[in-house]
């Protein structure tokens, strides 16, 4: 009882039992009008019959006298069947028929009767019983030119039956509606609740951690199947957000704890050579430059947070990319100069889009600080990075291309994930966020960041949608 307590509650159970009780008052509802309608048109078709041999005994007796009605009569009353035959004279005293009596009003007065009777004898399928003698009539009475009077009728014991088998097959119809309604909801309705005791199995699995479950698809490709799939998906794209998490929040451990030693110890060694002077400025000097280092770390990781959560509408406006790349580019000629690196642009003119001009710009900077951090000089061979931007194909392309080391394919996927770097020792300077900013940024704007080979070298690809 409990648990059919419990399958009651759920809607499928419900909405089957709803569905059930609109599919058996539809199917009774149906079958009654069939079998209403089939009890009108018998009655109309008995009905019919007796007009029209009633009229035909009035013409006959019009056109051969009374003899002939007589003769007719006496035809008709002596075959087998449900046919109702008396002919009277003018003072109701039978002439001939197939029944030994009418009621008194059926002879006074013209019209149409329902009555029990005698019958002189029974229908052929019948045995021959007193029950079998008896019957119920419906007649018509009418008083002919020759002065007869005329009832003609149908025993209505055959179209009742008829009728009583109907509506037995009515009672049985609507039994067998019922009995597979209750077959067909309840094979429906454990189908159902067996794929969401699925999915419900499932995810308890997931909330008691093991977030590498994933919902059975059945291959059928029905709703089920569907819903399934999208939260494999969801659940793919947690686990991967969860292990990023776990791998952001070991680097950030890492990268974080040496500045901060290294703060810590600046200032007690300060506070040890308390008579030094210049031994207190170095530590402070020290302090705010360790300090810078963090500062900088945590306005990436916000300002990649940021990006990625969608930036509120009001900071994306038209620019004019063209002039955001040439001033980066710019700026960064003389630096790369310093470094031995020639930087050289191929800006096309006029390309704007909607976006944030601030976010584009870091994002380009810090390509080029990629390209000339990594760069390593080797004798006979000119460094070289290459900046450019084009607008092909309702696309625009930012792209920052180099010579220097590169990036193995197998690893460009995961450079740009949060404090992902390539040198293991983590020695150089740097958080391991500037990749990952970037891609943040051109998700923002509906793009993607592409990281190619540029034989030899990397070769740095945003593709934005144009405006």
């Amino acid at each position: 009882m409990f648990r059919l307590a419990q399958l009651w509650r759920t809607t499928t159970v419900r909405l089957t039992a709803l569905f059930m009780l609109i599919f058996m008052i539809f199917a009774a509802g149906l079958l009654g009008l069939i079998f209403w309608q089939t009890s009108i048109q018998l009655q109309k078709q008995q009905a019919d019959q007796i007009d029209r041999e009633a009229t035909q005994i009035i013409k006959l007796d019009s056109d051969g006298g009374f003899r002939a009605t007589i003769l007719a009569v006496q035809r008709l009353a002596s075959q087998p069947g449900p046919g109702i035959y008396y002919l009277a004279d003018p003072s109701g005293q039978l002439i001939v028929g197939n029944v030994s009596d009418v009621p008194a009003e059926v002879v006074a007065q013209a019209g149409t009767y329902s009555f029990n009777y005698s019958r002189q004898r029974p229908f052929e399928d019948e045995a021959d019983t007193d029950a079998a003698k008896q019957g119920n009539a419906v007649v018509r009475s009418e008083v002919l030119p020759s002065g007869l009077i005329l009832v003609v009728g149908r025993d209505v014991v055959e179209r009742r039956g008829f009728t009583a088998i109907i509506f037995q097959w009515f009672v049985i119809g609507v039994g067998g509606i019922l009995l597979f309604s209750l077959i067909a909801g309840g094979i429906t309705s454990v189908r159902v609740l067996r794929r969401i005791d699925t999915i419900s199995s499932t995810s308890n699995k997931i909330m008691a951690g093991d977030l590498s479950e994933r919902v059975p698809v059945t291959g059928r490709n029905d709703e089920f199947d569907g819903l399934a799939t999208n939260l494999n998906a969801m659940l793919d794209r947690i686990e991967k957000l969860m292990q990023g998490m776990k791998e952001v929040t070991d680097n950030v451990a890492h990268d974080l704890k040496t500045p901060l030693t290294r703060l810590r110890n600046k200032a007690e060694s300060a506070l040890r050579d308390s008579q030094n002077e210049g031994a207190r400025r170095e530590a402070l000097e020290t302090t705010i430059e360790e300090s810078d280092k963090l500062i900088k770390t945590f306005n990436a990781l916000l300002m990649i947070a940021r990006a990625e959560a969608g930036t509120p509408s009001g900071a994306l406006s038209e620019i004019d990319l063209s002039a955001v790349v040439a001033d980066v580019a710019e700026l960064y000629g003389p630096l790369a100069e310093d470094e031995g690196l020639a930087l050289e642009t191929d800006v096309a003119e006029g390309v704007r889009l909607h976006g944030n001009r601030e976010l584009l710009g870091q994002a380009l900077v810090n390509l080029i600080e990629n390209a000339l951090k990594y760069y390593e000089p080797e004798e006979g061979k000119a460094g070289l990075i290459k900046v450019s931007l084009k607008s092909e194909g309702g696309r625009v392309l930012i792209t920052v291309a180099d010579n220097g080391p590169g990036i193995a394919e197998a690893d460009r996927t995961r450079v740009i994930e949060r404090f992902v770097r390539l040198e293991k020792s983590r020695t150089e300077a740097g958080s391991g966020l500037g990749l990952s900013l970037v891609a943040a940024v051109a998700q923002l704007h509906k793009g993607a960041l592409r990281l190619e080979d540029n034989a030899p070298g990397l070769r740095a690809v945003v593709e934005l949608p144009g405006s």
